[in-house]
């Protein structure tokens, strides 16, 4: 079922699903970067990681700090993936889930709103 597609075409769909996002949702997305890579630490069973402290958690002290990180990760979405519509779908929902987690949104919010 696993997909073969070539790094650039995988990131390529991710830049899509940035794009996607709506520009006012966009224009609030601070400090905070997004980088592709291979797999996910060693045991864990992730698309996605957000690395960082939510928008909804800073504080005046926030000042200084290294951009919070979105990681998305091919070697899970290209195994789960059968063909480039799906590839693609899951690569979305993976991107919105993890800038929702950069608004401070939770994991049990996301379910609710059918982003698990």
């Amino acid at each position: 079922m696993a997909i073969e597609v070539g790094d650039q075409e995988f990131d390529a769909c991710v830049d899509e699903a940035l794009d996607s996002i709506p520009d006012e949702l966009a224009e609030l997305i601070d400090n905070c970067v997004v980088l592709v890579e291979e797999e996910p630490p060693p045991g864990e069973d992730l698309f996605g990681y957000y690395d960082g402290v939510p928008l909804t958690e800073r504080g005046g002290d926030y000042t200084g700090v290294l951009p919070d990180r979105i990681l998305i990760f091919r070697g899970p979405h290209r195994r789960e993936c059968g063909t480039l519509d799906e590839l693609v779908d899951e690569i979305h929902i993976t991107v919105v889930h993890e800038i929702a987690h950069h608004f401070g949104i939770d994991d049990e919010a996301l379910h609710d709103l059918g982003y698990d």
